[in-house]
Order: C-alpha cells, then sequence, then structure tokens
C-alpha cells in the first residue's frame, strides 16, 4: 500500500491502492469506504464526492459511524414498514397481500394459533416453529394486548383491531432487533465500521425484515458472533444456544468455528462454546418439551414430513420432471423419505468440502467466510427456502465479503424473487404469473448465492484478495477472537503454520 497522501489511486487491474496518510502527516483510523469501494466512491458523488486526502475521520461529536449505519437502518425499516402497511389491518380482501407484496406470516398466525384469545403458544395451541421464537409470538401478543386495554381506557390512544396492534408490536421488536443486527456487525468490522452500512442499507431488509420472525435468530446469531470476537466463547454459546432455540441455523455457526478451532488446536475453547449452547438450548426447550411434548415436537416433525418447499432447487428439479423423480406424487401428509436422504447427503457432502476448504487452505479462513458458506450450502440443499431466510445470509455476506457490488446485486435478485412469488400465488386469473416465471426467478436468486459463494472461496484460496485482510495492516480476523493470530495445528496436505 501506498504510503503517500495523495488520495487513492486506481492499479492496471481496476484495484484500488489506499493512501495511508491523510496530508497532515496523520493516518485514518479505519478504512474509508470512497477509497476502497468503487460503489461507493461512485454513489459518494451525489453529495459531495469521495472522501478528501486532508479530511480527518474519528472526531464528530455525534454523527460517528455506528449512529450513521443506524439511521441507514431506521430509513430502510421505515420503507418495509410502508411497503407492509396495507397488510397490517388484517384485512386481505381482494388478496390485497399479493398485490401489494405486503404478505406476512404473523397477521395470519395471530387468529391461526389463538393469540387473539391470549393462548400460550405450545401449551394451548401448536407452533410449527422452535420454542424461542414461539415466546417471542406471545411477548408481542402480550404487549399488544396491553396496548389495547390501554387504548380502551384512554381516548388518547387510538383503537386499532387487535392483529393490527400485534402486528405493529411485533414488527417494533423485530426493529430492534435489526438495530442490535447493526451493533453487532460494526463491532465485527474491524477497521472497516462501514461495511455496517451494508445492513442498514440493505434492500433485502426492505423486502422481509417483516415477513417473519427471522431477525430474531438473526440478532442472537450476531450477537454470539460479536461475543467470540471479544474472547468470550461462553457467552457466544450462551447467545448462540439461543439463536438454535429460535431457528436451526445458528447450529451451523457453532459448526464454522469447530473447523476453525481444529485448525487452530483450540477445541477445549470450542467445546466450551459448544457445552453453553447445549446447556442453554436444553433449559429453553426442556420445559415446553415436558409440558406439551407433542406441540413441542411438531417443528421436528414437520420438518421430516413436509415436501419440497416452492423456493427450493428440489422443487424447480420436481416441476422440469412433471414430478416423476424423487418420491413422485406424495398423499396428504405422507413423508418424502427420498427426498429427505438426497437433502441429508448433499448438505453432507457440502459440509465435507466446506470442512475441507477450511482445513486445507492456504491461510486459515476468517470465521465469517466459513460461517457464510456453511449457511448457503445448508439454504441450497435443503428442502425448505423460505423468503426470509435469505436475511440469515445478510450479516454473514457482508462480513465474509464486503464489496457492495456483488451484495446489491445478489439481494436484488432476493427482493424480485418476491414479486413473482406473490403473483404466482395470485395466479394468471387474478392478473398473476405463471408458474414458471417464478422458478426462473428463484434460479436466477440461487445462481446469485453461488456466484458470491464462489467469490468468498476465491478470497480463501487467494488471501492477497481478501479485502478485509488487505485493507488494514496486521489485520486477521476481526471476528477470529481467540483465533486471530493463533498458530495453526491441523493443515490438510502440510504442517502447521503460524498466520501472517
Amino acid at each position: 500500500m501506498s504510503t503517500t497522501p495523495t488520495g487513492p489511486s486506481a492499479t492496471a487491474d481496476g484495484s484500488v491502492v489506499v493512501p495511508r496518510g491523510t496530508g497532515r502527516g496523520e493516518e485514518p483510523d479505519r478504512v474509508v469506504p470512497t477509497w476502497t469501494d468503487p460503489v461507493a466512491r461512485q454513489a459518494s458523488e451525489a453529495v459531495g464526492g469521495p472522501w478528501g486526502r486532508f479530511a480527518t475521520t474519528g472526531r464528530a461529536l455525534f454523527w460517528t459511524p455506528l449512529r450513521v449505519c443506524l439511521l441507514f437502518a431506521v430509513l430502510a425499516l421505515s420503507l418495509a414498514w410502508v411497503k407492509q402497511a396495507p397488510c397490517a389491518d388484517g384485512d386481505w380482501s381482494g388478496h390485497v397481500q399479493y398485490t401489494h407484496f405486503c404478505y406476512s406470516d404473523a397477521v395470519p398466525l395471530f387468529g391461526l394459533h389463538g393469540l387473539d384469545d391470549g393462548a400460550i403458544p405450545y401449551l394451548d395451541s401448536e407452533v410449527e416453529y422452535p420454542v424461542l421464537t414461539g415466546g417471542f409470538m406471545a411477548a408481542a401478543a402480550a404487549l399488544s394486548r396491553a396496548y389495547d386495554r390501554a387504548a380502551e381506557a384512554s381516548a388518547l390512544l387510538p383503537a386499532v383491531p387487535p392483529v393490527q396492534s400485534y402486528y405493529v408490536v411485533t414488527c417494533l421488536l423485530l426493529t430492534a432487533c435489526a438495530f442490535l443486527v447493526v451493533r453487532a456487525v460494526l463491532a465485527l468490522t474491524g477497521r472497516r465500521p462501514w461495511d455496517a452500512a451494508m445492513i442498514g442499507l440493505s434492500p433485502l431488509l426492505v423486502v422481509h425484515a417483516f415477513t417473519n420472525w427471522d431477525l430474531f435468530a438473526v440478532a442472537l446469531a450476531a450477537l454470539g458472533m460479536w461475543a467470540w470476537a471479544r474472547r468470550q466463547p461462553v457467552l457466544a454459546g450462551v447467545l448462540l444456544g439461543l439463536g438454535v432455540a429460535a431457528k436451526l441455523y445458528p447450529v451451523f455457526l457453532l459448526g464454522g468455528l469447530l473447523l476453525l478451532c481444529l485448525r487452530a488446536g483450540l477445541l477445549r475453547v470450542w467445546l466450551r462454546t459448544a457445552l453453553a449452547a447445549v446447556a442453554v438450548w436444553v433449559v429453553v426447550n426442556a420445559p415446553v418439551a415436558a409440558l406439551a411434548p407433542e406441540n413441542w415436537a411438531r417443528f421436528f416433525r414437520l420438518n421430516s414430513s413436509r415436501p419440497a418447499d416452492p423456493d427450493s432447487l428440489w422443487n424447480v428439479a420436481l416441476h422440469l420432471t412433471g414430478n416423476r423423480i424423487l418420491d413422485g406424487p406424495l398423499a396428504e401428509g405422507q413423508t418424502p423419505t427420498v427426498l429427505n436422504a438426497l437433502v441429508a447427503v448433499t448438505l453432507l457432502a457440502g459440509v465435507a468440502a466446506v470442512g475441507w476448504l477450511t482445513l486445507s487452505a492456504p491461510v486459515r479462513p476468517r470465521v465469517a467466510q466459513v460461517a457464510f458458506l456453511l449457511v448457503a450450502v445448508f439454504l441450497l440443499t435443503n428442502k425448505v427456502w423460505s423468503p426470509q431466510y435469505s436475511l440469515w445470509l445478510l450479516p454473514l455476506a457482508v462480513l465474509a465479503r464486503p464489496r457492495w457490488r456483488s451484495l446489491l446485486l445478489w439481494q436484488a435478485t432476493e427482493a424480485l424473487l418476491w414479486v413473482p412469488r406473490l403473483l404466482w400465488y395470485l395466479g394468471p386469473q387474478d392478473r398473476g404469473v405463471d408458474v414458471e416465471w417464478f422458478l426462473l426467478a428463484v434460479g436466477v436468486r440461487d445462481i446469485a448465492v453461488l456466484a458470491v459463494m464462489a467469490l468468498v472461496v476465491r478470497d480463501v484460496l487467494e488471501p492477497d484478495r481478501d479485502v478485509v485482510r488487505t485493507s488494514w495492516p496486521g489485520v486477521d480476523d476481526p471476528a477470529g477472537g481467540l483465533l486471530e493470530h493463533t498458530p495453526d495445528a491441523v493443515v490438510l496436505g502440510r504442517s502447521g503454520q503460524r498466520l501472517p
């Protein structure tokens, strides 16, 4: 990197050389996005151009990177609320949930699970989600009932349908979760705090922030990664265990840490994290499993018996072959045994490939790189890919490869997929679209995810291309915690070595 205070310059291959001086004999205390990312540099023209060579950083009294990134999140979530507003009162006559692209699981499940009558999930009604997500739903319902009683007692508060107050409370709680994700990601970026803006300005956040309750699990997983980065493995395990109690996918973060700790010879540290995660998961689940075993097990039964989800590659394959492969046509409630077996085999193969990459790469991969690849493999091979599941990838993708162009292109495919999905539900007879348009959008989205995965793999195999490691001297892995700068103990094909 250049040490002259002359501003950024482009090399012959189009990459950007970042100056380490500011023109005043000082060095910036963080990576400047408009010096390092062409998209950020081009976007900055709307507000006066890239950061100047004589500018200083770290002296803002109020508009710190965190507050600016949180403001970005407020703007994105405000757009998300405007998009969802037509569906908030529960009046979905005329298929408004499809024509206005505002469908959310929270609205129909409010009555379906008896939350409108004060039912307690699992104890009084069946819930197809892990226990902590059911608790989140119950907490939102309790808060909304408190608001409804206050509105009845006071003319100062507007009275709204119970489903609307519940949905508003749910959205507010999910908004708080989104803020926690931004905060955690910023803490995990090291000298690149502005990478957290990729969360706040995310098109995926606008489209799916309030589609389901997944932001709750995403926040717990991000906080768990933050605790790991702060070298608190037990706290990391507690938070990741809570995340698994809300959604299954944080298990793959624990799996990624296992691979990295195996390579670094830190299996005892990982074991502390894993035991804490298991203990917390048991503490959360055991009371519900004891009091309502049938309802508690419904989540596991459903995942075994359900067919291929519309957004999955397996459904695309079934459609293209006229449902003549896998299990063929299934009776109501019949378990797709062939599909389940193929999902398990392909998932294990994908995890094994990521494991081989982790243990054989020239430099130990970063935590976010391995976690992103594992979760992406899970989504691509799983028989269920609900639209909001893509939020799981968002913070991991930002941390794994913080480049605006590739992340925006991938998220554009996610946002566009929402349109044909709902128009397909609407049906051609109601000015919707045929299933082929929806499946085409699924294919485009999957190709985009594979492309981001390929870029991450390239960065792992060629560490000099990893912008996190090359943008600041001496950086190994800002999210690595005890892994950072730890010598390798197990490397496939060669002896262990110390990271640079």
